[in-house]
């Protein structure tokens, strides 16, 4: 199956499709971790965490894709950092969406105010996309997780 190939501003790598076919089953410790005083261990497991039960609510529906750029290193979004999308999602107000503007994909928070779209950046640095009705523009999908390694 072909996908279209989307240019982008930089902000987006990769896109890959989810497929439920590998279950990633990890153990899933008892336990609350503190981050303060170190409490006795327990050594036990609770159980089987499936991590796309977790991460995945339309399986159908949801991609990952890999950040790139630096336009939302203030929310937290770095090059590299893996997205999970999920296109059957309606976006709202203050979601981070990857969007596709004149052609072009772009990962960026969803402002509406008196029923005007915007894109804003999250780094002062970029300027943020105002949408008006000569903007070719589709919300491509919402953003439900970023996984970063530390």
């Amino acid at each position: 199956m072909k996908h279209k190939i989307y240019k982008t501003d930089g902000s987006i790598r990769d896109i890959y499709k989810f497929s439920s076919i590998k279950k990633l089953k990890r153990p899933l410790i008892g336990a609350h971790v503190p981050a303060g005083f170190p409490s006795p261990a327990q050594d036990y497991i609770e159980g089987l965490l499936d991590l796309n039960e977790h991460l995945v609510r339309h399986p159908s529906a949801t991609f990952f894709m890999h950040a790139d750029g630096y336009s939302m290193k203030n929310a937290g979004i770095s090059p590299g950092d893996l997205l999970i999308v999920d296109r059957a999602l309606e976006a709202r107000s203050n979601n981070i969406i990857v969007a596709i503007v004149d052609g072009e994909l772009t990962l960026k928070r969803y402002l509406l105010e008196n029923n005007h779209p915007c894109l804003i950046p999250e780094n002062d640095e970029y300027a943020p996309i105002p949408i008006d009705e000569d903007t070719d523009f589709v919300i491509w999908g919402v953003v439900t997780y970023v996984i970063h390694q530390l």
